[in-house]
């Protein structure tokens, strides 16, 4: 399916004007990003906390921290009920380990997800009841948790939601509720993480504990930001860019150990490393049994459990691989043979793992660039995972059907569904028809954004120096794309253990570089003498050699 490309206008002169004092490429991108007078951008290039984020400014902070106070002076067992996912469990490690470091009776749970389901689960509180829990905080779920709410309350049991999910119209009944996204809070960040709003709780505690530093806890705050794809920009590119100087220098055994099985340089370590290599490891615990042996990585401080631990995500992750591959095949045949044309893609099978449905099934929604959903029917449930293009909000569309839903919630672009077998039929043809009416006038073809164009000659190795200034990247803060045209491909070759990566050498007959396109293997046999590549530029590392490189990310022929 062919790319849209798009580049941004050109900055206007008065623009161009003001940031006089960054080079002119770096300009640009600056006003493509929004940045348009020196305090924007250097409050963007330092990562500078924006201002109005206390954390006491997040409505029902005071009430937990009082009710945590209280179950501190008390010594009342309490425990963090976290979710099985990288921002559940590094959120559950920080917060375990915050209230160990204050003297608290704590433990950390992490719910099955086979067994228990996504979330607060009513049986999990019982058992914790009868364990003398009297407090339970939750991280990164429990906003659409009402029964069990509700159960906690019977128990007895004081229940403090932190959570950043979208919630629905009505909030559960918890003695205090944390999420910048309802709608009577004022916080300035709305899209943190999980675990950043665990280290907000964090920060409120130890604020009455001088002695302690919230900072060292940023590592973990940094592993589950950019694993869950919250955006790099605001408070989470502050706390991303400083945890990032943490994990570069790891003090915690199960980090070190986590990035020697990754094979990452600790000492260069990106945002990109935490999404492609240490964040899918951590992921792989509870996709394919439980997330324990994540969370006890985090907090292990024996250099042997770690390694043991490190090397059980290792193959955790590489069966995980496999698997979504495999499911990933199937359901795309199942889903284009019922209908190709289809405006949302569904499949549906009793052997689709539930823990790795959800990445099979957003890589067939960026194949074909239309929302799709995979599904796994037990006897009596089906629990789905949905995936999303950002055209189609696909927990609002949820919400359009939650009478048919046991359960449900999520992101614009990632959510998953628990719903009766007999009304799974009724719910993909509700969803379809929302789906039809929403991108019925909507060009369905995925789009590359690019900062500018730039002739190959003008890329010198100092552009590099500055592209760092704009780090962390990622998920809302997409890392600078070029375009260079009529570029002569000199040499390529396949690469990879399936020939699915295509290497290249081109040239504007002035400068050559190398350049790698992942994914790209199909291009082989077809490479038209001139291209036009989209492409990020970077430094590659390969056995000792340093060298730079185009990583590109889209191909046209140039005629």
């Amino acid at each position: 399916m062919e790319k849209r490309w798009l580049v941004p206008p050109r900055i206007p002169p008065e623009v161009d004007l003001a940031l006089a004092e960054y080079p002119s490429f770096l300009r640009q991108i600056l006003y493509n990003r929004g940045y348009a007078t020196p305090q924007e951008a250097s409050q963007f290039l330092e990562a500078r906390t924006p201002i109005g984020t206390d954390p006491l400014n997040l409505s029902g902070m005071a009430i937990a921290v009082e009710r945590i106070q209280f179950a501190l002076k008390k010594q009342e067992p309490i425990a963090i009920y976290g979710d099985y996912d990288a921002d559940g469990v590094t959120a559950t490690a920080l917060l375990v380990q915050t209230l160990q470091r204050l003297g608290a009776d704590v433990r950390g749970y992490i719910p099955n997800r086979f067994d228990e389901g996504y979330g607060l689960n009513s049986d999990a509180l019982t058992n914790l009841n009868s364990q003398g829990v009297r407090l339970v905080i939750t991280v990164d779920c429990g906003i659409r948790s009402f029964p069990e709410a509700e159960h906690s309350r019977r128990l007895g049991v004081d229940l403090i939601i932190t959570d950043h999910h979208h919630p629905a119209s009505d909030i559960p009944p918890a003695l205090a509720v944390i999420n910048p996204k309802l709608p009577e809070d004022s916080y300035p960040e709305k899209d943190l993480a999980g675990v950043g709003l665990a280290y907000k709780l964090a920060c409120a505690l130890f604020d009455q504990h001088p002695a302690e530093d919230p900072v060292n806890y940023l590592d973990l705050v940094a592993l589950g930001t950019v694993t869950d794809m919250a955006p790099l920009v605001g408070e989470n590119r502050a706390l991303v860019r400083a945890g990032l100087e943490l994990l570069r220098y790891p003090h915690r055994q199960g980090i070190q150990a986590l990035i020697g099985v990754s094979g990452v340089r600790a000492d260069r370590i990106n945002a990109s490393n935490i999404g492609f290599m240490l964040g899918p490891r951590l992921n792989a615990a509870g996709r394919l049994d439980t997330a324990l042996a994540a969370l006890n990585l985090l907090m292990t401080t024996n250099i042997a459990e770690a390694a043991m631990l490190a090397q059980q995500l290792e193959i955790f992750n590489r069966e995980r691989q496999d698997l979504t591959r495999q499911i990933q095949s199937t359901a795309e045949q199942m889903a284009l043979a019922e209908d190709p044309d289809a405006i949302l893609l569904f499949a549906a099978h009793p052997d689709f793992n539930t823990g790795v449905v959800g990445l099979a099934a957003s890589r067939l929604c960026e194949q074909c660039y239309k929302p799709a959903i995979f599904a796994t029917p037990g006897e009596v449930y089906t629990r789905a995972s949905c995936r999303s293009i950002p055209e189609f909000h696909i927990t609002q569309a949820l919400d359009q059907c939650a009478e048919l839903l046991e359960h449900h919630g999520g992101h614009a672009a990632a959510a998953g569904f628990t719903i009766r077998n007999e009304k799974l039929p009724l719910l993909i043809e509700q969803l379809k028809a929302i789906a039809s009416e929403k991108l019925a006038s909507v060009d369905l073809r995925p789009t590359q954004h690019a900062d500018l164009e730039l002739p190959l000659f003008e890329l010198k190795p100092e552009i590099l120096t500055y592209l760092d200034w704009l780090q962390p990247t990622g998920y809302g803060n997409r890392s600078p794309h070029f375009i260079s045209r009529n570029l002569k491909v000199i040499r390529s070759n396949p690469v990879g253990k399936e020939a699915n990566h295509l290497r290249m050498h081109v040239t504007d007959g002035r400068i050559t570089y190398d350049a790698i396109a992942f994914r790209q293997g199909h291009w082989l046999n077809k490479l038209p003498p001139r291209v036009d590549l989209l492409y990020e530029f970077e430094l590659n590392e390969y056995n000792g050699r340093i060298s730079l490189q185009l990583n590109v990310s889209d191909i046209k022929s140039s005629i």
